[in-house]
Formats: C-alpha cells, sequence, structure tokens
C-alpha cells in the first residue's frame, strides 16, 4: 500500500550512475555491487552523496530493466569504471511513498498506475525510485521506505 499520491515538479537532479541492463531475478546481485562501486568512486573523488540512493528507469520495467543505479550530485564527476555522470531530468511527477520490503514494489508501482489513470494524467516511459530508508538504515523491511516518482503529462 502507497500512501496519497500527490502532483509534484521533480527539479533536474546531477547524479553518478552505473548503468545496468539485467534480467529482473539478476537485480538483487548487481545492486550492491554498483552501490559499493558508487560510494568508492565518490569518495575518490571527494564528494559524497547529495541525497538518496536512486534507480532511474527509462522504460518501464518489464523482465528485463535497463535502468541507472546511482546517487545525486552536487556537481558533476569524472568517469570511472562502469561509474559516469548521468541526470535525472525534470519532470512533473507522480509521487508517493511505499513502507515494505522490495518484493512489494511492483504492486506498489501497480497502485500509483492506478491513481495517475483515475486523475486523468498520462503516464510518461520513465520513472524512478529513491530510497529514503533501505536494509543500510535498518534490517527491518517494514520500516523500509521507498518513494516511487512516475512523470506524468497533463
Amino acid at each position: 500500500m502507497i500512501d496519497t499520491p500527490q502532483i509534484v515538479q521533480w527539479d533536474r537532479q546531477l547524479t553518478a550512475a552505473v548503468h545496468l541492463t539485467i534480467p529482473r531475478n539478476g537485480i538483487q546481485q548487481a545492486f550492491g555491487p554498483a552501490v559499493a562501486e558508487l560510494l568508492g568512486v565518490l569518495g575518490a573523488q571527494g564528494q559524497a552523496p547529495a541525497g538518496p540512493l536512486l534507480s532511474y528507469h527509462v522504460n518501464m520495467p518489464r523482465e528485463v530493466f535497463d535502468f541507472d543505479i546511482a546517487f545525486p550530485v552536487a556537481q558533476e564527476i569524472e568517469p570511472s569504471g562502469r561509474v559516469v555522470g548521468s541526470e535525472v531530468p525534470a519532470f512533473k511527477v507522480a509521487r508517493a511513498v511505499y513502507r515494505g520490503p522490495m518484493e512489494g514494489l511492483g504492486s506498489a508501482w501497480g497502485e500509483l498506475r492506478e491513481w495517475v489513470a483515475a486523475n486523468g494524467h498520462a503516464a510518461q516511459h520513465q520513472m524512478f525510485e529513491r530510497y529514503l530508508v533501505g536494509p543500510g538504515d535498518t534490517p527491518d523491511p517494514a520500516a523500509w521506505q521507498t518513494e516511487l516518482n512516475w512523470p506524468v503529462e497533463d
């Protein structure tokens, strides 16, 4: 279950990103190493994340995910290994927060999609999640919070 969605403006955000194209069932194995690589490159370049970890999907995920795992940054980074400078562009988004384990995210996105349609908005093909509270913060999946952001057109 998600919180009541809102339509808000997302401002362009520079990121340090690792791009992945992987089957849905490979995400758990790929996520941790990508985050570690991002943090290593940021630290080596004297930067720290400027906000929560996010995943930015250029297209709605299917069986193969094509997306960036990224941290917001205050200034552009130098590419290193798989880490490149990227961005999440400015959008008007339908936003809601899902509370619970990662396995419930598919249903949460479904709820948001239904809300978008029921409220007369047209969803774009991009979407992104920000991990506000996660496994690195608490081992209790019930306390995890994921912000869902779905760009919309009126």
